[in-house]
């Protein structure tokens, strides 16, 4: 029996195929818990590759997704209603972190606009969204025609401004042509100094001044572009990973790098070149790991020496301690811990197939984002609390 196509509309049934596509390869590179003076986690929020910034309640998300995991139906996951949501940034979010504790924090982002943007946290919890994200979804599946126009008016409703709002400088060239503006890849804070560092595409960090908006100091010796930065504020120093396969850090107040750390330097001899992907400092800012590649190094600080150098069977794309043990995901779908000494204590498997964060709450829960938009949160016993995919812009 054929079905009446007199009313077809082609035009909204590519809208439909398109956006659902862009559904399914969206990404979510950084989760980030937000402060709160309750022991238990109550909201993470999640930068987007379509540059959203998003806060979902972990409560919330718990009570409407079902608890448990399976990897198939994660990837059917209808979006989950932020309780707070920003159009960031024009291109990709890659990071997020807060300056300050509690309500008067800031929210901060970059992204792939060069830009940093700053917004009150308290305001963007109390921030409305004109129409709710359940409506939005019914209306995604019944009236496709309509959805995208409908999508746009619904997020362009939250006009909140940012209180910060700074952008990376370009090299000028010859006849004064200006250089396009550098990416922010990641961001670090130092409340205490009233700084944010930044690791921008050009190969430089910048140490922006908070109060005035202004770069106080440009960090130049990498060879290509930053991934990732770290601030050692007991130090006064910064740690930052790039492209050409080193970390380093420097000294905050000269500007000048003062140690190189080079994961695969033996291995690079033998023809195999890696970028440091990520970093992570444990609590006392005394040990470093660094993902490069396949393999993830954990550094002595103190003593300047490589203690233990792990392969993994995927690329490393995330890292944080959790007291004297290593999280660490990747390019496949698993949640690694290891000691120290690089031993292997435990795999989850975890819903991004590809997972390019993991944030760790002081309660032990952990919220692992990544490819197709999932975040996943994990009790500090292993279990699934709940899976959820991020709304897109």
């Amino acid at each position: 029996m054929c079905g009446d196509v007199t009313n077809w509309d082609e035009e909204a049934y590519r809208e439909s195929i398109l956006r659902e596509r862009e559904i399914q390869t969206r990404t979510v590179f950084r989760t980030v818990w937000a402060p709160s003076f309750n022991p238990n986690p109550e909201c993470v929020v999640v930068a987007s590759s379509d540059g959203s910034i998003a806060s979902y309640s972990i409560s919330s998300c718990v009570s409407k997704h079902p608890i448990g995991f399976c990897s198939a139906r994660a990837q059917r996951l209808l979006p989950a209603e932020p309780e707070g949501f920003l159009e960031g940034h024009d291109g990709p979010a890659y990071d997020v972190k807060f300056y300050g504790n509690g309500e008067d924090s800031l929210l901060l982002s970059c992204g792939d606009d060069g830009k940093i943007k700053g917004w009150r946290w308290k305001e963007f919890t109390e921030s409305e969204v004109p129409i709710t994200f359940q409506a939005l979804n019914v209306g995604h599946l019944v009236f496709q025609s309509w959805s995208l126009t409908l999508s746009f008016d619904v997020f362009a409703g939250n006009h909140m401004k940012p209180v910060l709002d700074l952008i990376n400088p370009q090299d000028k060239g010859p006849w004064g042509a200006l250089s396009p503006i550098p990416e922010n890849n990641a961001i670090a804070v130092d409340p205490q100094g009233g700084s944010i560092f930044s690791a921008a595409g050009d190969s430089y960090a910048y140490c922006w001044d908070v109060e005035k908006g202004e770069i106080k100091m440009v960090f130049k010796g990498h060879t290509d572009y930053l991934h990732c930065i770290l601030s050692r504020a007991s130090s006064s120093q910064i740690i930052t990973g790039s492209e050409d396969g080193t970390a380093r850090i420097w000294d905050c107040k000269s500007g000048k790098c003062i140690k190189v750390i080079d994961p695969l330097k033996d291995k690079k001899l033998k023809g195999l070149i890696s970028c440091v992907s990520c970093i992570a400092l444990d609590a006392s800012e005394s040990w470093l790991a660094c993902g490069s590649g396949q393999s993830l190094s954990v550094w002595n600080l103190t003593a300047s020496e490589c203690i233990s150098s792990i392969s993994n069977g995927a690329s490393i794309q995330d890292v944080v301690f959790d007291n004297n043990q290593i999280l660490a995901v990747g390019a496949d779908p698993v949640l690694n811990r290891f000691d120290m000494n690089g031993m292997i204590l435990s795999q989850i498997q975890c819903a991004p197939q590809s997972a390019f964060s993991v944030s760790l709450h002081p309660s032990g829960v952990t919220a692992i984002g990544g490819y197709g938009g999932l975040v996943d949160v994990i009790s500090q016993f292993g279990s699934h609390l709940c899976t959820f995919r991020s709304h897109c812009v």
